[in-house]
């Protein structure tokens, strides 16, 4: 098996991620996922999409993450992986796609407005 090349994205963090067959090893900016994904929570949304294909072991990812902060980068992980094991085999698309692990998440910070207070992204609502 080659090496597989692919780019998940999430607010404005982006991994790279190369996934290869081995035994399971995951290295996120040439740290343990352990070292840099730090909570279980986010370790857990990085192996999610390995887990449900019911590949943990089966494959290594050498990952490259920048931008963003810390959950955005799981998540960019998460839909990098998702989309790697839909290349390697097709029947893995029928078990990440109900699950959403396919789906880019479009939403972003909401810009600040001029006029408004530091913290402020909307002018005060009136219904008049």
């Amino acid at each position: 098996m080659e090496v597989i090349h692919t780019i998940g994205r999430r607010k404005t963090a982006v991994a790279r991620i190369y996934l290869k067959a081995g035994n399971g090893t995951i290295t996120v900016n040439k740290r343990e996922i352990n070292n840099y994904f730090t909570t279980p929570t986010l370790q857990y949304k990085v192996k999610q999409a390995l887990s449900l294909v019911g590949a943990e072991d089966a494959y290594d990812v050498k990952v490259n993450v920048y931008g963003g902060g810390i959950t955005g980068q799981a998540e960019a992980v998460r839909l990098a992986i998702a989309r790697a094991l839909c290349e390697l085999n097709a029947e893995n698309r029928a078990v990440l796609k109900p699950e959403g692990l396919l789906t880019r998440d479009p939403r972003m910070v909401e810009r600040k407005k001029f006029g408004q207070k530091k913290a402020r992204k909307r002018f005060q609502f009136s219904k008049r």
